[in-house]
């Protein structure tokens, strides 16, 4: 659910929907949401001082609350 969550959101901000790829990787007390999009989109994806990368954690980390999880956001290069 959390990672269709991070995959919808990242897909509605870049310009090529088809290169978003999220990982899931579970820890003992921590999800850990590695997010890969095109080098031309990481700007989209990031936001002017990132903005937009805040807002999409606190969306996730809202979101993990909910179900019990802590949930952290990579955005990877």
């Amino acid at each position: 659910m959390l990672k269709g969550l991070v995959e919808s959101m990242a897909k509605a901000l870049v310009d090529k929907p088809e290169e978003v790829s999220v990982k899931e990787v579970d820890g003992e007390k921590t999800t850990v949401f590695e997010l890969r999009v095109a080098q031309s989109d990481l700007g989209k994806v990031i936001g002017k001082q990132g903005k937009t990368a805040r807002a999409m954690r606190a969306i996730l980390s809202a979101a993990g609350t909910k179900v019990g999880k802590r949930c952290v956001l990579e955005i990877l290069e």
